[in-house]
């Protein structure tokens, strides 16, 4: 990860005895801030927390001398140094007269957004969500400059305060070959982005800190035009944004609506609801909490509505490894009063496609233990193994029926299932069809985990007994296929087999979303096309660099 901050060009403009101990510190480097106020000492902010530089308090003649080197103040008391990312602002008296000074370091960071660039080249539009100084503008610098050098597209900056792209007319090398449209009033931003939309034909437009009501709308229209925006907000989560009345818009809006009495009864909800008015300005969110760990909403939309609702979404915790490498964690957000949790993860090396198996599921590592895979490409420990017969038993939910009574007739048909308490590890849910018809929560579960729901009439044994037979053939035919599939096969073809099943279940089928296996031979690839037609999922072949891939495709 490259960095470039130009900190001697910012240090020039200090008094000596602020310049010396900073040149000297061995946080140099890190620092974020320098904050010089009248008649206190200066302070140098660091990561790991605020240090004064000096014992001498600040003067006005060291105020004045740092403001004759440094451009005039912008209306929105703002000034910068040419040709570099260091934002310099005031703080004034009542008079006018500057009484305090924060000199910010700007820096490029080069390689930040590894993390998210499959988003990039989905042409996603991403809003990045964040506290100051959290690292939002960072990532959008190099952001842009990915866009425009690496993907080639026409970028245009919206650039209010000069933060992006630096101060003076000639914006910095790190935007890469985008065009930068400065605002002379902030109050203006909102005119200067329908205008680059009108008279620069952008692909791409990047606005930093949207703030009031009419840039939201701007970003409404610009967003209807289709046009790719990458954009940031204050607000720690998306759940501030969405209660934010005047950035709601941004995500599609909200609005009560009142249900008739047959409908909140059909969705188990009260007559009064919350919903999302239009389609969000945005395609995914990103929540920054801190610069190496971004929480990701992929689907917008969804998240939105889940929230809303009060049910269960999906999201992604990726994080930048010591090594260079992605960790990406799926998780379920509790917005309901379910109790109900379930994390996973799937991590990437280098580039995101390369799946390494760090965490299996108990039924992976089962059959690992009762086949010839070598065991050292994978980590688990003994505890972990269960018999084998449990690897042939699928897990059942119980909704609205006598879980006892089920069990009875489990065991006298003798069906290799067993009764779960957490829906989340089951495999199929048995439930009254009354009572899965008015629980919109249990449906919910059900379609993002792809959980089959079968239902009976009445609480009778015939019923019960008809509806098991049908789950275990269900199950048999599954099974059977799969042993038929793995049968005789070496290392290398039950390691594409396990990672196909992992990327499938735990990528595509939870998350969603297209996920590319490693090259393999075409004897291998074949048995791996047979298992995802098992999950009955759309593949193709992708032949960068002459080595062929598959690319799994959700349904």
């Amino acid at each position: 990860m490259l960095i470039a901050d130009d900190l001697d060009k910012l240090l020039h403009i200090l008094p000596d005895f602020v310049k010396f101990p900073l040149n000297e510190h061995p946080q140099k480097k890190s620092l974020i801030e320098v904050v010089m106020d009248l008649g206190r000492r200066p302070e140098a902010r660091f990561p790991s927390g605020p240090q004064y530089l000096s014992i001498n308090n600040v003067s006005w003649s060291d105020l004045d001398f740092c403001i004759k080197k440094i451009p005039q103040f912008s209306g929105d008391n703002r000034s910068g140094i040419e040709c570099t990312l260091h934002r310099i602002s005031s703080i004034k008296n009542r008079k006018g007269n500057v009484i305090g000074l924060t000199f910010r370091v700007g820096r490029a960071v080069f390689g930040t957004i590894s993390i998210i660039r499959d988003m990039l080249y989905a042409k996603k539009s991403i809003l990045l969500l964040g506290k100051p100084g959290v690292g939002k503008t960072t990532a959008i610098r190099e952001i842009t400059r990915v866009l425009s050098d690496e993907m080639q597209k026409r970028v245009v900056i919206i650039d209010t305060s000069n933060e992006i792209a630096g101060d003076g007319d000639i914006p910095h090398p790190a935007i890469g070959r985008a065009r930068r449209m400065q605002v002379a009033r902030p109050e203006l931003q909102h005119q200067v982005m329908i205008e680059a939309v009108e008279n620069h034909m952008p692909e791409v437009i990047i606005i930093d800190e949207i703030g009031t009501e009419l840039e939201a709308a701007a970003v409404c229209t610009i967003a209807e035009r289709g046009v790719q925006l990458v954009g940031t907000a204050h607000g720690n989560y998306l759940y501030n944004l969405i209660k934010n009345p005047i950035l709601s818009d941004l995500i599609g809006g909200i609005e009560c609506v009142t249900l008739g009495d047959d409908e909140a009864k059909r969705r188990g909800t009260q007559k009064s609801i919350l919903e999302r008015k239009n389609v969000p300005a945005f395609h995914a969110a990103i929540e920054i909490h801190e610069r190496s760990s971004w929480i990701m909403h992929e689907n917008l939309d969804k998240t939105v509505d889940a929230t809303l609702k009060g049910t269960l979404s999906s999201i992604q915790r990726r994080q930048i490894n010591s090594d260079g490498s992605i960790s990406i964690h799926s998780e379920v957000s509790k917005n309901s009063d379910l109790n109900l949790y379930e994390q996973s993860s799937v991590y990437y090396s280098g580039k995101v496609g390369s799946i390494q198996h760090n965490s299996l599921s108990t039924k992976e590592i089962n059959f690992i233990k009762n086949s010839r895979t070598d065991r050292s490409k994978f980590r688990f420990s003994s505890k972990n193994f269960k018999s084998k017969s449990n690897f042939l038993r699928s897990k059942l939910y119980v909704y609205g029926i006598n879980m006892q009574q089920v069990e009875s007739c489990i065991k006298k048909m003798n069906l290799s299932l067993i009764i779960t308490r957490n829906i989340f590890k089951a495999d199929y849910i048995l439930g009254l069809k009354s009572n899965i018809k008015y629980s919109t929560k249990i449906r919910q579960v059900a379609k993002m985990k792809r959980i089959i729901i079968y239902t009976i009439q009445g609480h009778t044994i015939s019923s019960i007994n008809k509806a098991l037979n049908q789950i275990n053939a269900n199950q048999l035919i599954f099974l059977r296929t799969w042993y038929r599939l793995c049968k005789y096969q070496g290392v290398v073809e039950l390691n594409a087999i396990m990672e196909t099943r992992y990327a499938i279940e735990k990528v595509v089928i939870d998350l969603k979303e297209s996920v590319e296996l490693l090259s393999r031979e075409d004897k291998v690839r074949n048995i791996q096309v047979k298992l995802i037609n098992l999950y009955n999922l759309e593949y193709s072949i992708s032949a960068s660099n002459n080595l062929p891939k598959l690319v799994i495709y959700p349904s």
